[in-house]
């Protein structure tokens, strides 16, 4: 099938900017994905309606079959929201979840100590961010409801950590990834000073939206900095209202996804119901992660080192290992408890049934993404960045346009493959010493248009795990993510500027304090006006 090339037309932004400007407007995330994708289908094949719908039907396929096998990495993402779904399940079943809640009310004080905990398991469950947005939420909601803080509060919170850590950490999924681009932009470019890890932990002080978008959310946890319709979902769960139960406006997909899950929990659940496995879950991830990591080094003759393991790792399968351990843990706990078998399996289903709506959105996020880089989409941006450019301007610019990518494309790891060698290469044309601040640039911005972006599987992913709706989760975050966005900015001007790490990170602290000090005066007086009426 012959596609039309758009890599030099702004046509290539039609199909992502149609597909979120109707899911924002309609607060339909399908229907705005499947315009969005017959749009692009129809596009690249010259305006043919047979070909469109050929297109479409073998890019769906390809969603779960690659070169005549199962597309494993999809696949396995599926297999561990079906797993993660039937654990937690488990995990109310045995009485695990409600001990656990009750257990850390006694301990946790404040609807500002929930939220506290939330945001500080989010940092400490930094190993890949999917595993990150559905775990802490399934550990924190208890404690959040109880405490009445609003679901689009908790997916923000678990958004803005999941993320931020991973890219910053370089034992995670992310981090082996971005050192393996790194690893080939430094041998490109005859850079040896320093290895792929040195640079990435050199990296990690420039990448201002991560940080401050992390040191944001202990700002909003701590004094409440609660803006626009952020603050109207958390004056509804005050009262008690925008829970699951509760959720007669929201639309039919965000029901379906938000659906309560009926079960019943048992009286004799312990806090080591739902402790232990989480905890297993996450040793055999971890293991597992380093053990395919370990057999690929192997295969290539190289021995077996802890960076290379991660560098080398099968992030897909590790999930799914690490799942059916945390499943097997989770159905002993019920099964010592004596609980029927037919309880169990109707629970189980349950689990299942209550990742289905979060399994189509990514289907649909997977299958306009495949549009979207067929359309060039992300190389007809990267072409804006390009030209008589003063070398300065250059990694706030490549902050802004890998932030546009990402949005545009859902996708943080797509734009660091387009934009990292691009970055390189633009430093290595310009001014080497720019290198590791344009890379830096391309890394935040890449978090931050993934933030920002209705169709990104880890923004799907955080809704998911606090069970809140999509786009209640989309708009309740955005001004938070533009707020460290126009920090981080300040921070790669100077940078650019100064070439000076200390100063720049000096002048976007004053400027993170200026922000939060805003958000204060923004949130007090609304909640006075909100009072008044």
């Amino acid at each position: 099938m012959n596609l039309i090339d758009f890599a030099s037309s702004p046509l290539s932004l039609l199909p992502p900017l149609v597909a979120l400007s109707l899911a924002i407007v309609t607060r339909r995330v399908l229907v705005s994905l499947g315009v969005g994708i017959v749009l692009g289908a129809v596009l690249l094949n010259d305006y043919s309606l047979g070909n469109a719908l050929g297109y479409v039907g073998s890019t769906v396929s390809s969603v779960f079959i690659e070169d005549g096998g199962i597309n494993t990495w999809n696949m396995s993402i599926v297999g561990f929201l079906l797993l993660l779904g039937m654990m937690t399940a488990l995990l109310t079943l045995s009485g695990g979840t409600r001990a656990f809640a009750e257990w850390a009310q006694t301990r946790v004080k404040s609807k500002r100590g929930s939220k506290l905990l939330a945001a500080f398991l989010g940092v400490f469950i930094f190993v890949d961010d999917y595993f990150n947005s559905l775990a802490v939420g399934a550990i924190s909601r208890p404690v959040t409801d109880r405490f009445y803080v609003s679901r689009a509060k908790l997916a923000y919170i678990l958004d803005s950590t999941a993320a931020p850590m991973c890219v910053i950490m370089p034992a995670s999924s992310w981090g082996a990834y971005i050192m393996t681009i790194i690893g080939g932009i430094l041998v490109s470019h005859g850079i040896t000073e320093y290895s792929a890890l040195g640079a990435y932990l050199r990296l990690v002080p420039m990448n201002f939206y991560a940080i401050f978008a992390l040191l944001m959310v202990f700002a909003v946890a701590w004094f409440g900095l609660d803006i626009g319709k952020m603050r109207d979902h958390e004056i509804a769960a005050s009262q008690g209202r925008g829970f699951d139960k509760d959720q007669e406006n929201d639309t039919e997909e965000a029901h379906e996804l938000n659906e309560e899950l009926d079960i019943r929990e048992s009286e004799g659940g312990k806090v080591s119901d739902l402790v232990l496995p989480i905890v297993f879950l996450i040793i055999a991830t971890v293991a597992s992660m380093l053990y395919t990591g370990g057999q690929a080094l192997a295969s290539d003759g190289i021995e077996f080192n802890l960076l290379g393991a991660f560098e080398n790792t099968d992030v897909g399968t590790s999930l799914i290992y690490g799942g059916l351990v945390g499943l097997a843990v989770a159905l002993f706990t019920v099964f010592k408890q004596g609980i029927a078998a037919s309880e169990i399996g109707r629970t189980l289903w349950i689990g299942a049934k209550s990742m289905f709506g979060a399994i189509l959105i990514l289907v649909f996020a997977w299958t306009i993404g495949s549009v979207i880089g067929d359309m060039n989409t992300g190389k007809y941006l990267s072409t804006l960045a390009q030209g008589n450019i003063n070398p300065h301007w250059l990694p706030v610019i490549l902050f802004l346009l890998s932030g546009l990518m990402a949005f545009s494309t859902g996708t943080s790891w797509g734009t660091f493959g387009i934009m990292l060698p691009i970055a390189g290469d633009m430093a290595g044309a310009t001014d080497l010493a720019l290198m590791l601040p344009m890379l830096s640039a391309v890394l935040a911005g890449s978090v931050f248009g993934d933030h920002c972006s209705p169709i990104s599987d880890t923004t799907i992913l955080s809704s998911t795990g606090a069970r809140c709706n999509h786009i209640d989760h989309v708009a309740t975050q955005l001004p938070y993510a533009l707020s460290v966005a126009a920090v981080s900015c300040i921070g790669f001007i100077t940078l650019g500027m100064t070439a000076s790490v200390g100063i720049s990170f000096a002048v976007s602290s004053v400027a993170f304090v200026a922000v939060c000090v805003l958000l204060s005066v923004l949130s007090k007086s609304k909640m006075a006006s909100c009072q008044n009426a």
